[in-house]
């Protein structure tokens, strides 16, 4: 009986075969076809040169790394798969008949049923939907259509084909779909160093990819023994325990994650960037050593990025090296002093300043519709009338404010928002004349792009991750001005008034460069530039907290220090060409507030001596209060203490005016006993004329009930 059963087993094996040879035979895809159509589920990020920087799981679904030929792959993981699934693979047609009878024949007399499925029924079932298992089993028809589709499959496709089709798309564990993402998944190496006991261990998982991590080590170590390998149960156990507790998360060759984020967008993506691979891991390198040196002072995160001037692409972009996910190049910071060469630059533009002119460096309160703005340097000390050379090299603070006074508020927001900096979204009165010393919230990307305007000679282009065409790049700032500005950020002899002669700031070949502290220390910065490159640096806290007691130069500027040395170890920096209309000239000052020395001036600007103006000859007007401003009366200061100071600049000779009546003398502040209303004040000259006229209103006191 048990004979007959066997024989009729074989016989419907023989049938079966027989049916297939008859039937039809279908479309076969090629392999090229199937490559063609298969995925990664990484996409990669390249840099310009082709070298990979940074990969990025885009297809959440599985994990598929690029298709692996078989000639990458370890012999050992193909001779483990087919003792595990189809010992016969090289002899049978896609079908194997003998398998069949067994199967039909375990079917019949066992409790637990066993397959036949070769490794090309397999693959057929992955190339073709219809042909999957579903959570009840196939039906006959799909079993039917498998056999057929693997019939076809041999005779269309050679074993080896087969083979790399088949561990490409098999699914080993989880998410782990191909050969690629399960050897590096689960043994962190390429398919082609895979040894035999992994290899035991990778078949062992695919008829049940779900199993308990013994039973898979149990299954590795009977297929090892069959394979005749000289590896012990043990090894293999303890293989197998750290492969599944290993993170199934890919290695990254260089963190450039924002970067990826912005390029990658789609699966099995080769995205060429603009980035230089040598550059950013240095960058991202020296960034984080800083971050690290500095955790005792408060700092936490930092963000870099490196432009080429000429064509504007980006060559490092280094969004945060202190381990946030925030994009640190992107996101909008207090842009502190790193705006004052845009402020000085414009005033030299408009002649209303030379880099030798004078500027007061001294106390100043300024009158503004919302109150007094009290300027003080870093420092917390003056240096007295200064040159505009030496106030912006040095970064004084009291002479920028004066200098935006007098290029006007408006007129230099506007300056801004043509360099590119659109995180300016605000009117200018709203920044008030903080803006002088970087109250604005800007990004280190477009900063650092409008400090490769001036590096351009005032010619402003975009910035870009990818590679373009060549762009046409539009004029911004007056070349003489930029020149002039560069020739100042340049020079050591000038800043050393605030940071020495020896700091970081100081390098062996030119460049132009500005650091930035924020208020409270929250930001800090060190934008400057080369012939070939513009590095901006930031360091700081993106969670608002305050640095304790570091400054551009001793937290920005080591960082663009180190990458402006290594983008110049064997590429000299040379000083930008003088540009037509630009003047150098010998100047002394009188007094001699500084050593004579050569300048640079805009023609029809220049001068051999800038004297200073004694107050006979200066202008009067009325520093305080401005016009149309609101001044309110403090209810905690008892009414009859109650006093404003009306102050007025040259006004000897000169007697004040309010409402009509007069006063007294203007030659030193007046006080007055304020009243609520509305009020004119005048500066009346010996005949009875104003010279200097302001509105102003006080708003009375509001005591809590």
């Amino acid at each position: 009986m048990i004979a007959m059963r066997a024989r009729r087993s074989r016989l419907g094996a023989s049938a079966l075969l027989l049916l297939l040879a008859c039937a039809p035979c279908r479309a076969v895809p090629t392999l090229a076809e199937v490559q063609a159509a298969y995925r990664a589920s990484d996409s990669t990020l390249l840099d310009r040169n082709g070298v990979a920087i940074q990969s990025l799981r885009v297809d959440l679904a599985a994990r598929r790394l690029p298709w692996v030929k078989l000639d990458d792959v370890s012999p050992a993981v193909g001779a483990a798969v087919m003792q595990a699934e189809d010992q016969r693979f090289m002899q049978h047609g896609g079908v194997d008949l003998e398998a069949l009878g067994k199967a039909a024949w375990d079917n019949l007399f066992r409790r637990r049923p066993r397959g036949a499925s070769t490794i090309t029924m397999q693959l057929a079932a992955q190339l073709d939907p219809a042909l999957q298992s579903a959570a009840a089993g196939r039906s006959w028809k799909q079993k039917w259509d498998q056999a057929r589709a693997a019939q076809e499959l041999d005779q269309a496709w050679t074993k080896p084909q087969i083979m790399e089709a088949y561990l490409n798309l098999v699914t080993f564990r989880g998410e782990l779909q191909g050969i690629g993402a399960a050897a590096r998944g689960l043994f962190g190496k390429a398919p082609s160093g895979l040894n035999l006991a992994e290899s035991a261990i990778l078949a062992s998982l695919l008829r049940a990819p779900s199993a308990a991590p013994r039973l898979v080590a149990r299954r590795a170590c009977a297929l090892a023994k069959e394979l005749n390998a000289h590896t012990a149960c043990s090894a293999i156990e303890s293989t197998a325990a750290g492969a599944f507790a290993r993170s199934a998360a890919m290695a990254v060759l260089a963190p450039a994650p924002q970067v990826a984020q912005k390029l990658l967008t789609a699966p099995s993506q080769q995205v060429r960037s603009t980035l230089d691979a040598g550059l950013q891991r240095f960058a991202q390198a020296a960034l984080r050593q800083q971050i690290m040196s500095l955790r005792e002072r408060n700092v936490k995160d930092g963000a870099l990025v490196v432009l080429d001037n000429a064509s504007g692409d980006i060559l490092a972009y280094v969004g945060n090296a202190g381990g946030s996910e925030v994009d640190g190049v992107a996101a909008l910071r207090q842009a502190g002093s790193t705006l004052k060469p845009f402020l000085y630059g414009l005033a030299l533009e408009r002649k209303q300043l030379t880099a030798a002119s004078l500027l007061d460096d001294t106390a100043v309160d300024i009158s503004t519709s919302s109150g007094l703005y009290i300027p003080q340097n870093y420092d917390k000390e003056f240096k007295g009338y200064v040159s505009a050379r030496t106030s912006l090299a040095g970064s004084l603070n009291v002479p920028a404010v004066r200098t935006l006074m007098m290029v006007g508020l408006d007129r230099f927001h506007e300056r801004l928002r043509s360099l590119g900096l659109d995180s300016l979204t605000e009117a200018a009165d709203y920044y008030g004349y903080s803006l002088a010393l970087g109250s604005a919230d800007v990004s280190l990307l477009e900063l650092s792009n409008a400090y490769r305007t001036l590096a351009s000679g005032g010619m402003q282009g975009t910035a870009s991750l990818l590679p373009r065409a060549p762009e046409r790049k539009h004029r911004v700032l007056d070349a003489r001005a930029a020149f002039i500005v560069g020739d100042i950020l340049s020079d050591r002899a000038a800043r050393s008034v605030t940071f020495g002669l020896k700091n970081e700031l100081a390098t062996t070949f030119w460049a132009a460069v500005k650091t930035g502290t924020s208020k409270d220390m929250r930001d800090n910065w060190c934008v400057g530039y080369s012939e070939r490159y513009t590095v901006g640096v930031w360091v700081g806290n993106f969670d608002g907290g305050s640095m304790w007691d570091v400054s551009g130069v001793t937290g920005a500027a080591p960082v663009w220090r180190d990458v402006m040395d290594y983008l110049h170890q064997h590429v000299p920096s040379r000083a930008p060409a003088v540009p037509p209309g630009v003047l150098r000239r010998d100047v002394a000052w009188q007094p001699a507030f500084e050593p004579p020395r050569a300048e640079w001036f805009i023609a029809g600007t220049e001068s051999a001596e800038v004297a200073l103006l004694q107050d006979a000859r200066r202008a009067p007007r009325i520093l305080y209060p401005a016009d149309a401003s609101i001044i309110a009366i403090d209810p905690d200061i008892p009414d009859a203490s109650q006093r404003v100071f009306f102050q007025a600049q040259a006004g000897q000779g000169l007697r004040w005016e309010l409402d009509g009546a007069t006063l007294g003398p203007a030659s030193a502040s007046y006080a007055w006993r304020p009243a609520p209303g509305p009020h004119t004040l005048a500066l009346l000259d010996a005949a009875g004329s104003p010279v200097a006229t302001t509105r102003f209103s006080v708003r009375g006191a509001v005591r809590e009930p």
